[in-house]
C-alpha cells in the first residue's frame, strides 16, 4: 500500500456513514473493491438494526422553546413535568426525582438509564457539546434497545450545552417534551475475506468502518479500515501457518453490533479462533501506539518487549477497550486492540473535527508495518504465544463492560 492509495481511499470514504445507512453501504462497498484489487474475495454478512425516523421533538421550559434533537427508539411521549438538575446520580440526588423531567451532564448509559426509570423520572434532558463550541452542533442519539428491553422507555431530548447551562441558570421550573418517531428494522453489513492457513487455527484481523452522525470518522475509524486492507496485503505476500480473517465491522458506533452479529452467526466456529487484532484509530502525527490486550497478563510483557525490539513508541495493558475487541474477548477469544494514541489536543473523535488533519499516510504505513510485523509472529508461531484463555480479572472487567455485573463506584 502507498501514500497515495491511502490519501485515495481517505478522499473517497469521507463523508458519514451511520449505522443502516445507504452511506454504510457505499464505504462498504468501496472496501469491497480494495479487497478485490489485492486477491482477496471478500463476502458482505448482513445484519438487522433497529433504526428510528424521529419526525417530532420538541422541548418546552417555561413556555420558550429550546432547540433539542430526540433520541431515536425512545417511543412516542408527550410529558409535561417539574424541570430537575441532576448534578451527580447518587442516591440521594436520585431521591429527588420522582415525577420530573431531569437535566443531566452525565453520559446516560445502562446502569444510570435503570436508576432515573427506578427513580420515577418521567424525561430526560442530556447535554451536547462544550460551552466553548464555535458551533450549535447537537449530536444525534438513540436509546440502545438493550437499555429499555426490561424496563419501560422515557422520552429523552439532546441539547446544547449552553442551552443546558441557561436552563439552570434561569432557575426554569416546568418542561414539556414531546416526541413522535417511526421505528423500522435496517440493514447493516460486515464485509469478510479470507487467506487459509496450514493449519485449522484462525485469527481475526477486525477494525469498524461506520461513523459517529457528527463525524465524517476518518481518524475514527476509516484508519482502522485502511489499516487492516493494509496488513491484508502483506499477507497476500507472505506465508502464514495460521487461517487469516480480515473483518471489516459494521454499526461498531452503536454498541458493537456488527461483531455481536457476527459471533452470533458463528458460534461453532469460535472455538477454531485463537486471537482477535482489531484497529480502532491509527496513523495519527502525533501520539504513540497503543496496545490494550484483552487477555493474559504475560501477553502485555510480550507486546511491550515487541515494540521494544523494533523501536516503535508505545505501550501495553490488560484491559478491556471499547471497541470489537471485547466482543470477541467475551466468547473466549484473547484480543490486542491497537490505536495510535495522541494526548489531549492531537486528535478528536465524534466530531465534525475527527479529520485527515491530525493524520499522516507516513505515519500511517509505519503503523500498518508495525502491526502487520505483530501479526506475523502471531500467524506463524509454532504454538501462538498468547494463551487462549481469559483469566478472571479480565472476565470480571468484561462483566462490568457489558453490564452483566455493576461495578462498586468508588467513593
Amino acid at each position: 500500500m502507498t501514500k497515495e492509495q491511502i490519501f485515495k481511499l481517505f478522499e473517497d470514504t469521507t463523508y458519514v456513514r451511520t449505522s443502516g445507512s445507504p452511506a454504510e453501504k457505499q464505504a462498504a462497498e468501496r472496501i469491497a473493491e480494495e479487497c478485490r484489487k489485492i486477491g482477496l474475495e471478500p463476502h458482505f454478512e448482513e445484519f438487522e438494526v433497529a433504526m428510528s425516523t424521529v419526525h417530532t421533538a420538541t422541548l418546552t421550559v417555561d413556555g420558550e422553546t429550546v432547540t433539542c434533537r430526540g433520541y431515536r427508539l425512545c417511543g412516542d411521549h408527550d410529558v409535561e413535568a417539574p424541570l430537575h438538575y441532576l448534578p451527580t446520580t447518587d442516591k440521594w440526588e436520585l431521591a429527588k426525582c420522582r415525577g420530573k423531567i431531569v437535566i443531566t451532564e452525565q453520559p446516560v448509559g445502562y446502569w444510570l438509564y435503570h436508576d432515573l426509570v427506578d427513580a420515577g423520572v418521567l424525561g430526560i434532558i442530556t447535554l451536547s457539546g462544550t460551552m466553548f463550541d464555535p458551533h450549535n452542533d447537537i449530536d444525534d442519539k438513540e436509546l440502545r434497545p438493550y437499555y429499555s428491553e426490561d424496563t419501560k422507555k422515557l422520552p429523552m431530548v439532546h441539547v446544547h450545552y449552553r442551552d443546558g447551562v441557561e436552563l439552570v441558570k434561569r432557575g426554569f421550573k416546568t418542561a414539556h417534551i414531546t416526541i413522535a418517531e417511526n421505528p423500522y428494522v435496517g440493514t447493516s453489513q460486515n464485509v469478510i475475506a479470507e487467506l487459509p492457513g496450514e493449519i485449522d487455527e484462525w485469527i481475526v484481523l477486525s477494525a469498524h468502518y461506520d461513523s459517529t452522525p457528527l463525524s465524517v470518522g476518518v481518524y475514527d475509524n476509516m484508519t482502522g479500515a485502511i489499516g487492516i486492507l493494509g496488513i491484508a496485503e502483506y499477507f497476500t505476500k507472505h506465508p502464514h501457518r495460521r487461517g487469516l480473517r480480515f473483518m471489516w465491522c459494521g454499526s461498531e458506533e452503536r454498541g458493537l453490533l456488527g461483531t455481536k452479529a457476527y459471533v452470533a452467526a458463528h458460534q461453532a466456529e469460535l472455538s477454531k479462533i485463537v486471537l482477535n487484532i482489531n484497529l480502532d484509530m491509527i496513523g495519527t502525527i502525533m501520539g504513540y501506539l497503543h496496545v490494550i490486550c484483552t487477555a493474559e497478563e504475560a501477553a502485555t510483557h510480550y507486546v511491550r518487549y515487541f515494540l521494544r525490539e523494533l523501536g516503535v513508541p508505545g505501550k501495553a495493558d490488560q484491559r478491556v477497550h471499547s471497541s470489537d475487541s471485547a466482543v470477541f474477548a467475551l466468547n473466549g477469544v484473547p484480543a490486542f486492540s491497537i490505536a495510535h494514541r495522541t494526548y489531549p489536543g492531537g486528535s478528536e473523535i465524534h466530531t465534525r473535527n475527527d479529520s485527515h488533519a491530525v493524520l499522516s499516510e507516513d505515519s500511517m504505513l509505519r503503523d500498518i508495518e508495525t502491526i502487520s510485523a505483530l501479526a506475523d509472529r502471531m500467524a506463524n508461531a509454532e504454538i501462538l504465544p498468547v494463551s487462549r484463555t481469559i483469566p478472571q480479572n479480565v472476565q470480571e472487567k468484561l462483566d462490568y463492560y457489558f453490564f452483566r455485573k455493576r461495578e462498586t463506584p468508588k467513593e
